[in-house]
């Protein structure tokens, strides 16, 4: 099949023989589901452990955690955006 010649040899080898382009696509997709909860854990981990850095500025701090919590939000882990004003502000230096 022309498509499997196109795909990474590691994700050719873990995904089995189909026919259908339909299925190889399915199959692919169901053996990657679990890495959007790593991912989701890396994002919380990320999230919960970045501190303000004296080399960058406060909104730029602001920023990135913002778009932390957004990649979240994409990975059906919401928080409200009240929690994430109290979250950032109680993780600035006094």
């Amino acid at each position: 099949m022309f498509i499997k010649t196109k795909i990474c040899a590691s994700i050719r080898g873990s995904v089995g023989k189909h026919t259908n382009v339909k299925e190889l696509i399915k199959a692919i997709d169901e053996q990657f589901a679990s890495s959007d909860k790593a991912l989701a854990s890396t994002l919380i981990m990320q999230f919960s452990s970045m501190k303000l850095t004296e080399t960058k500025g406060v909104r730029d701090y602001i920023m990135r955690m913002r778009d932390i919590a957004a990649q979240l939000k994409d990975l059906e882990v919401t928080m409200s955006d009240s929690f994430l004003v109290h979250f950032i502000l109680c993780t600035l230096p006094n």
